[in-house]
């Protein structure tokens, strides 16, 4: 298939090369040019990268960034074409979402939203998992890119549903590791070993996917980032803004917001959301590690 992919960050370039990969003729666009992906195109801007695409490819940081690339003085809205779909594996807002599809349905192109799980690695390797919003019949003619991406398609309901159903994957994750962060750090002041306290963990019904992946990272002290600490936290506002909309309370969201925001203010939003122990560690006068850190 012909594809657009707009956007080649920590995502979005291993998801591109992916597509290359399994055989897709790719033209791709980066808001800071120099990023370029092997055996594609490299387009000047996100019209030019659309313009004869069937499907145009999003993952860039967040709102703001995806309607730029849809309707700015650039923008993808200048080479829409009757047939056309846009996929936006970016995660924004779902009330934005819908408003943007009706924008561009108008013009007789269709609009999936597809926010992804798995990581930087699950990127790399090509076992994303995509959380989608649209048309059933449009979301089949996609599985060839889908499946050159990912693992796992679920389909969550018609536009808009994915994201919703993205932020509240995310509400959980933010949730589950501080209070992981948080049990690790009152063990550790304690005078419970890290090392001591993870087999316990993992053994009990705390266990979860979000301790298992973070662990490691955690016992060796290493907060490079797979998810970034600001896009975390964009995500966290994303949520409370949605829940806002429809008169929803999240009142451990909210708390956890707060460690983001002084988190943010300590120079944080570059490492890996993982890094808010590290304040936690600050504040009890503990630090958790490994044998290995």
């Amino acid at each position: 298939m012909r594809v657009a992919f707009l956007g080649l960050g920590i995502m979005g370039r291993p998801m591109a090369a992916n597509l290359v990969k399994a055989g897709h003729e790719a033209t791709v666009w980066n808001r800071t040019p120099g990023k370029e992906v092997e055996g594609a195109r490299s387009a000047s801007s996100p019209a030019e990268a659309a313009n004869g695409a069937e499907v145009v490819w999003m993952s860039v940081s967040d709102t703001k960034a995806v309607e730029s690339v849809l309707f700015g003085s650039q923008g993808v809205e200048q080479s829409l074409t009757q047939g056309m779909t846009i996929v936006d594996s970016s995660t924004i807002s779902p009330s934005a979402t819908r408003k943007f599809a009706e924008r561009v349905r108008s013009r007789g192109v269709q609009y999936v939203d597809a926010p992804v799980t798995g990581s930087k690695v699950g990127a790399e390797s090509g076992t994303l998992i995509f959380i989608v919003g649209g048309d059933e019949g449009v979301i089949e003619t996609l599985k060839p890119l889908f499946t050159a991406m990912g693992k796992q398609i679920f389909r969550m309901g018609e536009t808009g549903k994915g994201q919703a159903a993205k932020l509240a994957m995310n509400l959980q994750i933010a949730i589950i590791y501080e209070g992981f962060a948080e049990a690790l750090t009152l063990a550790t002041k304690l005078g419970v070993d890290a090392e001591t306290m993870l087999p316990l963990i993992q053994a009990s019904m705390v266990r979860s996917g979000v301790v298992d992946y973070k662990a490691p990272f955690v016992l060796k002290r290493d907060f490079t980032a797979n998810f970034p600490l600001r896009l975390m936290h964009k995500d966290i506002h994303l949520a409370l803004e949605a829940a806002k909309e429809a008169r929803v309370k999240l009142p451990a969201l909210e708390i956890v917001e707060e460690v983001y925001e002084v988190a943010s203010e300590d120079g944080y939003q570059d490492l890996d959301y993982a890094a808010t122990l590290t304040l936690l560690e600050k504040w009890a006068g503990v630090e958790v590690k490994g044998a290995t850190a």
